[in-house]
């Protein structure tokens, strides 16, 4: 028997510490979502701001595209303005995702106080309910018995004092339950205000994603307009002979400058340190082996084709990527970025030189990510894929060079 009740007893002990360390681990699960996302609402407050900015910013751009002086300009000048229109409203939307992303993070900040409100209210309810419990069992014949139990007239007013001391404990224990279950209801308030900002954004991020379609698709219209005019075709296919002509010159300058400063930092480096360890390490060099630089079909191979745009048989310099708008490009190898621009053409374009003769070209991005000068790593993202340009569709146009020539990519990936 005695074994039983021991056994009975050790069963108990052992769901006792369960129960504890459960609760412990949710309350460390809990704790750490509140650390995570202490500053969240300073985040967001910034974020909004930039928000602000990147709508004034819009609203400039549509104010240059609902004037007259707009239907004057070329074709490929309205195309330019519809592409800054496409990469403002894209970093809109980053800007919203964010906003949402900080969100979620308050949103379990303001759970977890909710949880330890809750908490607190639980407790004050479970002392006033034994109280109200101890009351009804004993209640007044309790107080005047402590009263009437009194063996003269000093101790009748200490048991009195006494008695009173009770009734404002209780009175605490009442006002204490109304506090906690008021910050409770405070906390729960914040916690749905919070979930419906947060369904606001989201709410913004949907309509944002469908102006994003609309504006492509406006752009699109416009590069078909150009192939249907055939003046406007002719200018146009003149400028991107023109434009692919002019970047390649700017490659090869761009690669011929950042040799020439390399080579000085390596004899700076040689006469500081007067070892033949020269520190080269600022020279970022590839490995000459090339990854995909984004994910998807190639849809046109390097060499003469007829252009999806204008329709005649000519040299494509490089391939082009197909890819969902907004997904990442990549640094097909490490290097330093020597050219990060637009122009009407290639669009957003980005050029790296790899150190080794080779140079590899991103273009047509919705977004630039990397400035000139940077280093960068092979595989590190650098853009996101786009339609600026002269283009028909989201896509990447890659291409490749060695010692100023370009070759197939194919030869390298």
């Amino acid at each position: 028997m005695n074994n039983k009740r021991f056994v009975r007893i050790v069963a108990i002990v052992l769901a006792v510490i369960m129960l504890l360390s459960v609760a412990m681990i949710a309350i460390e699960i809990l704790a750490g979502a509140k650390a995570e996302a202490q500053v969240t609402q300073g985040q967001i407050d910034q974020l909004r701001s930039e928000k602000r900015e990147l709508e004034r910013q819009r609203r400039e751009i549509q104010s240059k595209i609902n004037t007259i002086e707009f239907e004057r300009m070329t074709e490929i000048t309205k195309k330019g303005i519809l592409d800054e229109r496409i990469v403002l409203t894209g970093q809109e939307i980053d800007n919203i995702n964010a906003i949402i992303a900080y969100y979620d993070l308050l949103i379990r900040e303001k759970e977890y106080e909710v949880f330890l409100a809750q908490g607190r209210e639980d407790t004050q309810y479970e002392k006033y309910r034994n109280r109200v419990r101890d009351m009804e069992e004993n209640g007044m014949v309790s107080y005047l018995e402590i009263i009437f139990d009194s063996t003269s007239f000093s101790d009748m007013l200490a048991r009195i004092d006494f008695v009173a001391d009770i009734m404002r404990a209780d009175e605490s224990a009442y006002n204490s339950l109304i506090v906690a279950r008021n910050e409770t209801i405070a906390a729960k308030e914040s916690l749905e205000q919070t979930r419906a900002e947060m369904d606001e954004e989201k709410l913004n991020l949907e309509i944002k994603e469908a102006e994003l379609l609309e504006q492509l698709e406006e752009a699109h219209a416009l590069i078909k307009k150009m192939e249907e005019d055939i003046h406007t075709e002719q200018q146009l296919r003149d400028q991107v002979i023109a434009d692919e002509a002019r970047v390649q010159r700017e490659i090869n300058a761009a690669v011929a400058e950042l040799a020439r400063q390399q080579e000085l930092e390596r004899q700076r480096r040689l006469r500081e340190q007067q070892a033949a360890t020269s520190g080269g390490g600022a020279v970022v060099t590839g490995t000459g082996e090339l990854m995909f630089p984004a994910s998807g079909p190639i849809t046109s191979g390097f060499g003469v084709r007829k252009h999806p745009v204008f329709g005649d048989m000519r040299m494509h310099n490089g391939i082009d990527i197909a890819a969902s708008h907004g997904s990442n490009v990549v640094a097909a190898d490490g290097g330093t970025v020597i050219t990060s621009t637009y122009n009407s053409s290639y669009g957003n374009y980005i050029v790296i030189s790899h150190g080794n003769g080779m140079t590899t070209l991103y273009a047509h991005l919705s977004s630039r990510s990397v400035s000139v000068g940077a280093s960068v790593s092979k595989g590190q993202v650098i853009g996101l894929i786009g339609s600026t340009g002269i283009s028909t569709g989201p896509h990447l146009h890659f291409e490749v060079s060695v010692n100023g020539t370009r070759i197939n990519p194919r030869t390298k990936l």
